[in-house]
């Protein structure tokens, strides 16, 4: 059930001292107003509005920026349309990737993704190329710092809520769900007096490339980290894993 993962490890580090924290707060806002737009503005009705909202007011957006996200989705002034894509392609050593987008000119975002795939030792690949390799989940992640249960306890805990899987970190727990039971584990959990960081629908790799390679791993995660510093992206995931052998504080 559990499992220690290097690169969710970093991840977390990396998310903390990004001081592009700007990018982040409008990739949540862009989510909240997509989401409203789908599905109106009254999170108690539409799940994935109600959980963007939550995933914002647990990174400190601001309610007014919360707000204003929601306005511009049921139609409060933004003239602009965004599409929802999802590209695929390889990273060095045949890494497989997919690439959420959401944008408001499909022939930029596609030409711009093409570019950084090209320029950091990657491809991109056709509809379909890499998808299969991936399945469809909820997760749920929980600090460490704002969680006080033993790891045995919380567990249990994630267990007897209905999660499928437990990913645990030196940061944080990571909870697997099935997708349609993404939001009924969450409010167990609640419940249960465990606070989400963060909770989603994602992509999660059915099988992982473990690399063992520095150089190689590097290119990987600089092509990853290119990917997600865009404008448009608001998730990448990958199928690698990183060896217990690699030293995180070399990449």
């Amino acid at each position: 059930m559990s499992g220690h993962s290097k690169w969710a490890n970093i991840k977390h580090k990396k998310a903390r001292t990004d001081a592009a924290k700007g990018r982040i707060f409008t990739k949540m806002a862009r989510e909240i107003m997509v989401a409203a737009k789908a599905g109106g503005g009254d999170p108690n009705g539409n799940f994935r509005l109600k959980i963007a909202i939550d995933n914002a007011k647990a990174a400190n957006l601001p309610g007014d920026n919360i707000q204003r996200a929601i306005q511009k989705g049921v139609g409060g002034g933004d003239d602009a349309i965004y599409e929802e894509l999802r590209y695929e392609g390889y990273a060095p050593g045949g890494v497989a990737v997919m690439v959420d987008i959401m944008t408001d000119n499909r022939n930029r975002a596609a030409g711009e993704v093409r570019h950084l795939f090209a320029k950091n030792g990657g491809n991109l690949g056709e509809t379909g190329c890499v998808g299969w390799l991936f399945r469809e989940k909820g997760q749920i992640t929980v600090s460490r710092a704002e969680c006080d249960w033993t790891e045995d306890d919380f567990l249990m805990a994630a267990l007897e809520a209905g999660a499928e899987e437990v990913e645990t970190d030196d940061d944080s727990f990571e909870v697997f769900t099935a997708a349609a039971e993404l939001e009924p584990v969450r409010a167990a959990l609640l419940q249960a007096g465990i606070k989400p960081a963060q909770a989603g629908l994602n992509l999660v790799p059915e099988t992982k490339v473990e690399i063992s390679d520095v150089e190689q791993a590097k290119k990987i995660i600089k092509l990853i980290d290119a990917l997600d510093e865009h404008d448009d992206a608001q998730n990448v995931y990958t199928n690698f894993e990183l060896a217990d052998s690699l030293n995180p504080a070399e990449l």
